[in-house]
């Protein structure tokens, strides 16, 4: 794993993903909301079960693509969002299935994948965080 001071850190693998992700998630507090973008394939479900592992979480984490949403309960109070946008066409179709709550929820972190759909109304302190396929396994990820 190597980081620089351009917000950016170099995985070579899945792992280094999850141990990065994980890091992360333990430096967050409650109320945070990660917007995640990169091509299909890049990571972002290996990022959001590092994420989660890091809240505490242990059982099995996968993408939510046809559920949208999945909620898990942290071991240590409250809750880890995981939504997967990639279904919905825009802001106006997230709001109907109510994904306002979900990210305005102060008890809740939040991973929204393919987060571009919804920029509109992603909150103010939202952290951007974009995955990009290197070679192999690896991947570029940029934090800001």
């Amino acid at each position: 794993m190597s980081t620089n001071s351009n917000k950016e850190f170099i995985s070579r693998s899945e792992a280094d993903t999850e141990a990065f992700a994980a890091d992360l998630a333990a430096s967050l507090p409650r109320g945070s909301v990660l917007a995640l973008s990169g091509d299909l394939g890049a990571g972002k479900t290996v990022f959001s079960r590092g994420f989660a592992r890091g809240l505490g979480i242990l059982e099995p984490v996968s993408s939510p693509t046809y559920t949208i949403i999945q909620e898990y309960p942290c071991p240590g109070g409250g809750w880890f969002f995981h939504m997967d946008l990639y279904r919905i066409s825009d802001a106006r179709s997230a709001l109907d299935f109510g994904v306002d709550e979900y990210l305005e929820d102060p008890e809740a972190w939040s991973i929204i994948e393919w987060a571009e759909r919804i920029s509109g109304i992603l909150p103010p302190q939202t952290l951007h965080l974009r995955i990009q396929i290197l070679d192999g396994d690896a991947r570029r990820i940029t934090v800001g």
